[in-house]
């Protein structure tokens, strides 16, 4: 078995010398290259299905040959601030959360306190509605978009200030 083993190497590097001797000078300093991320990417994967690295660390130490790549990445930053810029104000009405929330819930835009029309319109009860209605309507959301269930935080406090907004209406209406 070691004999196989022997003539494998040898083989393999014979093959690798006979390569690198037809190679040019940027030819090899780009093999150079390549052969430091396979051996440094072999040592990590070693080190961290050993234990002896976390995996973070090695995802870090994997990430620092792109470092390379980073001034090329930042000619990109402008176009990324300008997408995130025209995305940011349509993500804060809610409509993009789909179900009780299509119906044309955050038309105030976020700015100062809910109307009556759109606390129904979250909670999904008539503006005519008694309390127990919005209650019952809150307990429902809220099993829903909890945080502690998978939900969010934003979709929760909306819930909340519906329900405060309709029981205030409702107290002072009496």
């Amino acid at each position: 078995m070691h004999w196989i083993l022997g003539i494998a190497l040898a083989v393999a590097v014979f093959v690798v010398l006979k390569q690198w001797g037809s190679l040019s000078p940027e030819g090899r300093k780009a093999a150079i290259w390549k052969v430091l991320l396979v051996v440094g990417g072999a040592v990590l994967l070693i080190l961290v299905l050993t234990g002896r690295v976390h995996v973070l660390t090695a995802v870090v130490a994997a990430l620092v040959p792109l470092l390379r790549k980073l001034p090329v990445l930042l000619k990109f930053a402008p176009l990324v601030n300008r997408i995130y810029r025209q995305q940011k104000p349509s993500g804060n009405d809610g409509a993009s959360a789909g179900g009780a929330w299509s119906g044309g819930v955050g038309q105030g835009g976020g700015v100062g306190p809910m109307s009556v029309r759109e606390a129904c319109d979250i909670l999904g009860v008539s503006p005519q509605c008694s309390e127990d209605e919005v209650i019952m309507a809150h307990r429902r959301l809220m099993q829903k978009l909890h945080p502690d269930r998978g939900g969010n935080d934003y979709l929760a406090a909306k819930v909340n200030e519906a329900k405060a907004t309709l029981l205030t209406s409702r107290k002072t209406a009496a």
